[in-house]
C-alpha cells in the first residue's frame, strides 16, 4: 500500500516557530513532526510515500530525500495551487495506483495502522475514515456510526449542544482508486467538507475505524507544548534518540555532557549538548547542541537545536526556536514563546504569553509585555533619547498607543487636563486619537490641538494653567516608516527622566485603574490656540525695528505645520517671503539625508537668484531653521549655532549661554567678548531645554539647528529663532555673512564608531582610564584636550556605536586627531 503524506501546511497557528518553516518541519522530541510519521509507516510496513508539498516545498524535500535513511521510497509533488486537501490528492492521481492511506505530515500518533487497514479491506469499503474519541470534541469535526462502523453525519466544529459524540476525524483516510473520481481536477476541495458529504449523499461505503492509542493534531502553540509534556510523561510510544540514564527517566544524546550536579527529570537531552553545574530541569525537551549553563533553571519546556541559556536564567513553560540566546538572569513567564535567531538580554524579562518573532533582540534589563513581530529589537525602556520612536502601526500601533495614553495620564491622577496635537499625516491622526482614548479610560480630560506645530503646543503648555502636560504625535522627519511621540509637562519641557520612569512602570505593570462609565474623560477642542501664540510672540521681539528693515527672505516649510499660523506673524512683521513647499503635505513630511541637502542647496539657489537677505529652511516640525546668507550659501550647522551665539550675546551683554559638550571652542570666545558665561550641557534635546529654563540663560542652541530663546519660551522654536535673526541683524544694520567673517576658522569632525552594546560599558571605561591625568571633561561621554583641540568621544543612546566628535583648527590635524581616537578603539575592540 501507499501512503499519501499531507505535507503542505502552513503551521499558521505555530507562528512564530513557523513564521519561515513548513509546519511538518516543526520539531517534535529533537525530530521535525513529519519524521515521526514517517517512522509510524515504516513500522507499519507502508514503504511507498507520496508527499504533497506547498509551503517551503523545498525545506522537506532536502531533510527527507528519497527516504533510504528510514528504509522507505519518497516521491514529491508539489502543487501549483491550494486545492484542498482531496484537490491536492487528485493533483497526484497518476502517481497513485490501488489502495492508498492518507495521513498528515503534521501529528503525533502510535495508532496501529494495520488493524484500520484490516478493517478497511474486511469491510470492504469505499473510504474509511481512522477516528479517536477526545474529551474536548469541539475543535474538530465530530462523527457519527453506526455499530458496523457505517457513517450516518458529520458535524464540522459543532457548539456543545451538537456535541453527540466524542469521536473525531484524526485526518487519517485509507481510499479505494475509483473514489478520485469524485475529486474535481484542480479546484478546491476538501475532504471533511465536500468530498465525504457527497459520498455519504451517495450511499457509498463510508466507514469509521475507531483506534486505539495516543493521536494529536499539533494545531496550536499550547498543543504543540502539550505534546511534549505527553511524550515525556510516556502517553505516546515514539522512538528517542541517545540512552537511557539509570535514573529520573533522563535520554542522553551521543557526545553529551551533564555536570554531576545537575538535577534532571523527564529530560530528552539531544546530541552534544552541555548542561552546567546546579541546573535544574524537569519535562524539558532540549535540542542538539544547546548549552546550558551553571544554574539555569529550565521546567516544561521545549529548545531547540543550538540554544544557549545563561547562568542563572529560568525558562518556565516555554519553546525557544533553534539558535537563539537567553542571557544570564533572563526571566521567561509561562507560555512565552521565542522564536529563532533571538536574543534576550542579561535579565530581561519576557512576560507571559508574548510572542518574540525571528531575529529580534530583547535588550538587557528589558521586560517585554507584548508580542515583539517586526520591529528589531525591544528596547530596555519606552523613552529614548527623542521620547518614543517606533515602527507606525507595527511597534506604535492603537492598541500600544491607547495603553500608554492610558499609562501617561494615570500619573497625573484624574480630572486633570492633557493636551494632544499632531501633524497632517493620517498615521500621526489614527495614533494621536488611539492616545487621547487611552486618557480618556483613566478619568482624564483632553485639549486636542489637531493639526499644530510642536512649537505651539509647547508654549499653550506654559500658557494654560489647567494643562498639566501632552503629547505631539509626528511622523518623523527622519525616517518613513517610524512614528514619534514628543511628551512635554506643563511648562512646555521634555519630560523629567523621573516621570518617564513612571510612566514606563505604569505601562509595563499595566496597573493604572481604569474609569467608571460616568467618571470617563472629555475632550474639547480649544480656540483661540494660536491667537495666544502669536500675541505672546509678537511681544517678546522688536516689531517695529523688524518692519522697518524690510526683509525680504525665501523660507522653505518643508510641508509642515508651521504653514498654518507663521505667514500671520510674517505678515503682521511686514516681512516679503518667498514660500516654498508651504502646502500641508503628508506623504512628503520625511526627507532622506540626500532630500534635505538636494532641499537647502535648491533653497540657496534661490535665495541667491532672488537676491533675498538670507534664506531658511523650517523642520517639518517648526522646531528648527537651517541658514543661507545672502550670499547663497548654506551655513554648517555648527557655524550657525556661532553665529546665532554671537548676535543673542551682542544684544544680551549678560548672562549665561547653554551649549552642548558637542559645540566649537569659539563658544567661549563669543560669550566672553561680552561678559557672559557659558554652560556645556549633555547633548539631549532635554538638558539643552532644562539649561534653557535656568535663571539667567539668555540663549541656548543645540548645534543641529535648534536655538532657545527662554524670555519667550525655553524650547526649540524655529518660527520664534528666525524672527529673531531678523531683529538681531536689524538692529545692527547687518548681514548674515558680516556676522560670519567674525567667527574663528575651525574644523569640526564627526564619525561614528561602531560598537556592540554589550561593550559599550567596558570601552566607557577603558576611555575613562585613558583620560586619567588628561585635561578632560565628563559631562557627556569623555572629552579629551590636547591644547585648544579637543576629541570627544560618546556613546549613542538608541544604535550600537559611538560617537565621536573633533576639533582643531586645521582639518588636517582633525582627521589626524579622528583616527588616533578611532585606532585607538579599534586596538580596545580586540580585547573585549
Amino acid at each position: 500500500m501507499k501512503a499519501v503524506v499531507m505535507a503542505g501546511g502552513f503551521g499558521t497557528r505555530l507562528r512564530p516557530l513557523t513564521e519561515k518553516l513548513p509546519k511538518p518541519m516543526a520539531y517534535v522530541a529533537n525530530r521535525p513532526m513529519m519524521e515521526h510519521v514517517i517512522r509510524l509507516l515504516a513500522k507499519e510496513g507502508i514503504n511507498d510515500h507520496e508527499v504533497l508539498l506547498y509551503f517551503h516545498p523545498e525545506k522537506i524535500s532536502s531533510y527527507f530525500g528519497d527516504g533510504a535513511p528510514w528504509g522507505v521510497k519518497m516521491g514529491y509533488n508539489a502543487a501549483d495551487g491550494d486545492y484542498g486537501t482531496a484537490g491536492a490528492v487528485k493533483d497526484a492521481e497518476g502517481r497513485l495506483s490501488g489502495t492508498f492511506l492518507v495521513i498528515s505530515a503534521d501529528i503525533i500518533t502510535d495508532f496501529d495502522l494495520s488493524r484500520a487497514i484490516d478493517f478497511h479491506r474486511e469491510q470492504k469499503a469505499a473510504v474509511t475514515i481512522v477516528l479517536t474519541r477526545v474529551p474536548n470534541p469541539l475543535q474538530y469535526g465530530i462523527v457519527l456510526t453506526e455499530e458496523d462502523g457505517r457513517i450516518i453525519r458529520f458535524l464540522e466544529k459543532p457548539t456543545w449542544g451538537e456535541v453527540f459524540s466524542d469521536t473525531i476525524n484524526t485526518g487519517i483516510y485509507i481510499i479505494e482508486p475509483e473514489v478520485l473520481a469524485l475529486i474535481p481536477p484542480k479546484k478546491n476541495f476538501d475532504f471533511s467538507k465536500n468530498l465525504f458529504p457527497a459520498m455519504l449523499q451517495r450511499g457509498d461505503r463510508l466507514l469509521g475505524y475507531i483506534a486505539e492509542g495516543y493521536w494529536k493534531d499539533v494545531g496550536n502553540l499550547d498543543e504543540y507544548l502539550n505534546v511534549h509534556l505527553d511524550i515525556l510523561s510516556g502517553k505516546v510510544q515514539i522512538e528517542f534518540d541517545g540512552k537511557k540514564a539509570s535514573q529520573g527517566n533522563v535520554w542522553i544524546g551521543e557526545g553529551t555532557k551533564v555536570d554531576y550536579t545537575a538535577e534532571l527529570e523527564n529530560v530528552l537531552l539531544g546530541k552534544e549538548c552541555v548542561v552546567g553545574s546546579g541546573v535544574v530541569m524537569s519535562n524539558v525537551v532540549v535540542g542538539d547542541g544547546c548549552v546550558i549553563e551553571d544554574g539555569a533553571v529550565i521546567q516544561s519546556s521545549v529548545l531547540w537545536p543550538r540554544v544557549a541559556v545563561g547562568k542563572g536564567a529560568r525558562i518556565l513553560e516555554n519553546i525557544i526556536g533553534s539558535d537563539s540566546k537567553v542571557h544570564r538572569g533572563a526571566f521567561l513567564a509561562e507560555r512565552a514563546v521565542v522564536s529563532d535567531h533571538c536574543t534576550i538580554g542579561i535579565e530581561a524579562v519576557v512576560k507571559a504569553n508574548v510572542k518574540v518573532w525571528p531575529h529580534k533582540v530583547v535588550e538587557d534589563g528589558a521586560v517585554l509585555s507584548s508580542s515583539l513581530i517586526w520591529g528589531e529589537k525591544w528596547a530596555r525602556s519606552l523613552f529614548g533619547a527623542y521620547g518614543i520612536v517606533g515602527l507606525a502601526n507595527i511597534e506604535i500601533s492603537p492598541e500600544f498607543a491607547a495603553k500608554l495614553g492610558a499609562a501617561y495620564a494615570a500619573t497625573f491622577g484624574r480630572k486633570v487636563v492633557l493636551s494632544t496635537s499632531r501633524d497632517s499625516h493620517k498615521v500621526s491622526r489614527m495614533i494621536n486619537r488611539a492616545i487621547m482614548t487611552g486618557m480618556l479610560s483613566v478619568g482624564v480630560d483632553v485639549h486636542d490641538y489637531g493639526v499644530t506645530p510642536l512649537p505651539v503646543v509647547r508654549f499653550l503648555a506654559r500658557s494654560h494653567r489647567d494643562e498639566r502636560g501632552g503629547v505631539h504625535t509626528r511622523k518623523s522627519p527622519f525616517n518613513p516608516s517610524f512614528v514619534d511621540l514628543k511628551f512635554f509637562d506643563d511648562s512646555g519641557l521634555d519630560l523629567p527622566m523621573g516621570l518617564e520612569k513612571n510612566i514606563e512602570n505604569l505601562f509595563f505593570r499595566e496597573d493604572f485603574v481604569r474609569a467608571d462609565i460616568d467618571e470617563t474623560g472629555g475632550i474639547t477642542f480649544p480656540v483661540g490656540g494660536f491667537d495666544l501664540y502669536v500675541d505672546g510672540f509678537l511681544k517678546s521681539v522688536d516689531a517695529k525695528t523688524i518692519a522697518a528693515r524690510k526683509y525680504n527672505i525665501v523660507l522653505d516649510y518643508s510641508h509642515g505645520s508651521s504653514s498654518v499660523i507663521f505667514p500671520r506673524i510674517l505678515g503682521q512683521l511686514g516681512v516679503e517671503t518667498v514660500a516654498l513647499n508651504a502646502i500641508l503635505d503628508p506623504g512628503r513630511i520625511t526627507r532622506t539625508q540626500e532630500e534635505f541637502d538636494r532641499g537647502l542647496h535648491h533653497l540657496a539657489a534661490i535665495a541667491r537668484s532672488l537676491s533675498a537677505d538670507f534664506g531658511v529652511m523650517l523642520d517639518t516640525g517648526g522646531e528648527k531653521i537651517f541658514l543661507v546668507d545672502e550670499k547663497g550659501d548654506a551655513l554648517p550647522d555648527a557655524t550657525a549655532l556661532q553665529v546665532m551665539c554671537l548676535l543673542a550675546c551682542r544684544q544680551a551683554r549678560q548672562g549665561v549661554v547653554g551649549v552642548p559638550v558637542t559645540a566649537s571652542r569659539n563658544i567661549e570666545q563669543i560669550a566672553g567678548r561680552f561678559g557672559m558665561d557659558v554652560v556645556r550641557t549633555r547633548t539631549l534635546p532635554r538638558s539643552i531645554m532644562e539649561t534653557a529654563a535656568r535663571e539667567g540663560v539668555a540663549f541656548a542652541g543645540d548645534g543641529t539647528g535648534g536655538y532657545v530663546f527662554p524670555r519667550f519660551q525655553p524650547a526649540f522654536d524655529g518660527m520664534f529663532a528666525m524672527v529673531k535673526v531678523m531683529e538681531l541683524l536689524a538692529a545692527e544694520g547687518r548681514t548674515l555673512s558680516d556676522i560670519l567673517r567674525e567667527i574663528p576658522p575651525t574644523a569640526i569632525l564627526h564619525r561614528k564608531i561602531p560598537c556592540a552594546w554589550e561593550n559599550k560599558g567596558s570601552l566607557m571605561r577603558m576611555l575613562t582610564t585613558h583620560a586619567k591625568g588628561m585635561p578632560s571633561q565628563f559631562i557627556d561621554g569623555v572629552k579629551i584636550f590636547e591644547g585648544e583641540d579637543w576629541a570627544l568621544i560618546y556613546p549613542s543612546q538608541d544604535e550600537a556605536y559611538f560617537h565621536l566628535v573633533v576639533e582643531s583648527g586645521d582639518r588636517r590635524d582633525a582627521e589626524a586627531l579622528a583616527d588616533q581616537y578611532a585606532d585607538l578603539f579599534g586596538t580596545w575592540g580586540k580585547k573585549l
